[in-house]
């Protein structure tokens, strides 16, 4: 059993939308295809990665550094022997051999993305949904036969008036999602009030909606938002500050007892850790949005539900950002609570398999094995190019 080659390209996400921090018009993001020797159904397998979006493609970090590493690497060391499969933790080591710890920056998403190509791949000599795989090793129990998901939107976009906002949530809305979320914090707060209360005469009730402020605030700032939004009684209150600033998420919590969410832009266990032992959140009201393809991938992110565990949080209040289907395969393999979903924006890595609608917010996960980019058609279209000289070219409609 070997790993072949690893293929990785940059691809274009670029859109006119902005949140509270950055606009979105040259975002790029990586896609990595993992080859190995392996033949399923008369096809070579071939796992397939992407990281999430808001951070730029990896490219020349995996050409760089963690490419060569995993060539040369001994083959024989890659092998979970006792699965006949490849080893998620060995080539995790063998990509961080030589790093020093902290400082994650930028690299925790390269080798994020290269790690969800890996798991495709060992989901796929499998045969199995990856959902399913995670469950049976690491589970408790069986993974869930659906996942919660919220619709994510409410951008900042160039002449977007409060109709046209109120008409993108009405969207979400009537393709099954009770709850969405929109952005804050790019414009005045009584702007953003009248946006809110905008959303709101769709939506309905708070509980109905999600705001995120992008860590762009200060203290004050986020102090004086938090008095603003008490009244409406949202469904969370996400990223008001750095999300390093711990001190600051621990004040914010001691002026605001309604939900709060943050832990997107936080990479590692460590830091998860650091999160959950000094920004002051509540383990029976807060939400934790860890995106594993960001941070290091799926073998960290089982080290920081482990952290969770130690620091007595339930998987049930984890759910990741990022709106793809590697996250959705963990939430329902791992009791996750939910997922985030791009149903509109980060064409065509949003959302997820074609011809599974979402139902009262809930949606399914396809049966089929590995990650399930193949049930996506125009994302997988984009991933198979990489490989068209390795596998023959799958015709989908």
């Amino acid at each position: 059993m070997r790993i072949l080659d690893v293929r990785e390209q940059t691809v274009s996400i670029a859109s006119p939308i902005a949140n509270a921090y950055i606009d979105f018009s040259k975002m790029t993001c990586s896609v990595v295809a993992v080859i190995t020797d392996q033949i399923r159904d008369g096809r070579p397998v071939i796992g397939y990665g992407f990281n999430s979006n808001g951070r730029y493609g990896q490219g020349a970090l995996m050409r760089d550094r963690f490419l060569p590493r995993l060539a040369e690497a001994a083959p024989d060391s890659l092998i979970d022997e006792a699965n006949a499969n490849l080893d998620p933790f060995a080539i995790w080591a063998a990509l961080m051999a030589n790093e020093k710890p902290g400082g994650h920056g930028e690299r925790s998403v390269a080798v994020g993305t290269i790690d969800m190509a890996v798991w495709d791949a060992v989901a796929k000599i499998a045969g199995k949904p990856l959902y399913r795989l995670l469950a049976e090793r690491y589970g408790e129990g069986p993974p869930d036969d659906r996942v919660w998901v919220y619709a994510a939107g409410g951008y900042y976009y160039p002449g977007k008036d409060h109709a046209q906002l109120k008409a993108e949530m009405r969207g979400y809305r009537d393709r099954g999602y009770r709850v969405v979320k929109m952005k804050i914090g790019g414009a005045p707060l009584d702007e953003d009030l009248r946006r809110i209360e905008a959303v709101l005469e769709v939506v309905g009730e708070g509980a109905n909606l999600a705001v995120d402020a992008n860590g762009r605030f200060d203290l004050p700032t986020a102090l004086a938002y938090a008095e603003a939004l008490k009244p409406y009684g949202l469904f969370w209150y996400e990223e008001a500050g750095d999300p390093l600033d711990y001190a600051l998420q621990a004040e914010l919590g001691r002026h605001y007892d309604l939900p709060m969410a943050t832990g997107e832009n936080l990479f590692s266990h460590q830091d998860a850790r650091n999160l959950l032992r000094f920004g002051g959140m509540n383990p029976e009201r807060d939400w934790l949005q860890f995106d594993c393809a960001l941070s290091y991938g799926l073998v960290e992110y089982l080290r920081t539900l482990d952290v969770l565990k130690q620091e007595g949080w339930s998987s049930r209040r984890v759910v990741p950002h990022g709106g793809h289907q590697m996250s959705l395969n963990i939430a329902a393999g791992l009791h996750l609570s939910g997922n985030e979903s791009y149903p509109d924006v980060f064409q065509p890595f949003g959302g997820f398999a074609d011809g599974i609608a979402v139902e009262d917010g809930f949606v399914a996960l396809p049966d089929v094995p590995g990650v399930g980019f193949e049930a996506k058609a125009k994302l997988h279209r984009l991933m198979a190019a990489m490989t068209e000289d390795v596998a023959p070219k799958t015709i989908m409609a």
